[in-house]
């Protein structure tokens, strides 16, 4: 069988110069990079370009800077990347220019250079074809290991694909044959597990995802602008309103798909939006008419829990409650302890992405028995929506 997507299996980098897109977008407190998942997630790739005796030039961003910003400068993350992968990293103070070749040309094979952000250059986002060229000038071949970006057409990220051999890093690899598992080419039953407060931001999403699961749970805030256009009463509980007709037409559209649509059958229920609020659960006809939806009720839980038995493939993003504060946390917990436990069984295939996913998840202590947990938000969802994702598209074997 062909791969659909060149990887570094299809490449021999000794001694090449290899333009490496990472994501090393990490978060950074006072100069100190506090949260190392995502400089974990690339060292396997640096480190075997390395290994194979490829000169390793990073390409990456970081934050939203106008122009050149100390503060937004890669030098500590780079400092402590090299921790990471236990050898040096270099750095060069710019990503293209006399700076970027000095520093490049000086490189041995196996070593390993950190060019400055690719943002302090506004041609960066607007993939401007002079300042690609600049880049390209510095490798010999391009290898994106940034899935998370993959949904920029930016010159680091998709413009590179057209002007050097592309292939795909082994993050990018992992993560594109997970969601090909999940979505693409799945075991079926597969359920759909979409949570999360707005309707508003994952129209696209449903309206996709009906077409290709057999059974779509939906939670979180979204849920109650479902039961609202079937004409629940969900008192003061988040719900968008004006969204109605939008629901009733993707219940409508997942009937015609068959696709089941599950909606929570009861609703744990409080008068104050706080943690540890007093609750209770209530049915579906009993709302009370000052109280809020904060989590489905147990019954619902119990639903969830027979839809995952049944499923051979599980994709799941967004919480089905205000997990962010207990007791409203526990659904979405017993959910995912549930999941955890049919994938640790070899009976579920489970593909999780999203900020609050991964937060649930870790919260759960569950994250390392997914499947597969993609820490790529925009991207992730967009994939999901059936977008086609420019930065991976470039790396296409057809």
């Amino acid at each position: 069988m062909t791969k659909p997507f060149r990887t570094l299996d299809d490449v021999d980098v000794r001694g090449k110069r290899v333009l490496l897109r990472v994501d090393l977008n990490v978060p950074m407190d006072q100069g100190r990079v506090t949260d190392t998942t995502r400089l974990d997630r690339v060292a396997p790739t640096i480190t075997e370009i390395a290994d194979k005796g490829g000169k390793v030039i990073l390409l990456a961003h970081f934050g939203r800077p106008k122009g050149r910003d100390a503060k937004d400068s890669l030098k500590p993350v780079a400092a402590e990347l090299a921790k990471v992968v236990k050898k040096p990293v270099g750095f060069a103070d710019d990503c293209i220019g006399d700076v970027a070749q000095k520093a490049v040309d000086a490189m041995k094979d196996g070593d390993i250079l950190c060019l400055e952000n690719t943002r302090f250059h506004k041609e960066e986002e607007k993939n401007d074809p002079a300042f690609v060229a600049e880049l390209a000038k510095l490798g010999d071949i391009w290898v994106n290991d940034a899935f998370s970006a993959a949904h920029r057409a930016h010159a680091s990220t998709e413009g590179l694909g057209h002007k050097l051999p592309a292939y795909a890093g082994r993050t990018m690899q992992a993560e594109l044959e997970a969601l090909n598992k999940a979505l693409d080419a799945p075991t079926k039953p597969v359920i759909a597990i979409i949570g999360g407060a707005k309707v508003s931001t994952k129209i696209d999403l449903l309206e996709n995802l009906v077409s290709k699961v057999d059974a779509l749970v939906i939670g979180g805030g979204m849920a109650n602008t479902f039961l609202h256009a079937r004409g629940i009463n969900v008192g003061k509980s988040l719900a968008e309103k004006d969204l109605a007709a939008t629901a009733l037409r993707i219940l409508e559209k997942a009937e015609a798909a068959n696709c089941a649509i599950i909606l929570p059958v009861d609703a744990t229920v409080a008068f104050h939006f706080a943690a540890n609020a007093p609750s209770h659960a209530y049915g579906l006809d009993a709302i009370p008419a000052e109280g809020m939806i904060l989590d489905v009720g147990p019954q619902s839980v119990e639903r969830v829990h027979s839809a995952i038995d049944d499923a051979a493939t599980l994709v799941w993003n967004g919480p089905l409650g205000a997990f962010e504060m207990p007791p409203f946390d526990r659904g979405t917990i017993v959910a995912a302890k549930h999941a955890a436990a049919r994938t640790k069984a070899g009976k579920l295939v489970s593909v999780a992405g999203g900020g609050d996913t991964v937060a649930a998840l870790n919260q759960a202590g569950v994250a390392g028995d997914f499947t597969y947990v993609s820490t790529a938000g925009g991207a992730f969802l967009e994939w999901m929506e059936g977008k086609p994702l420019p930065g991976v598209e470039v790396l296409r074997t057809q």
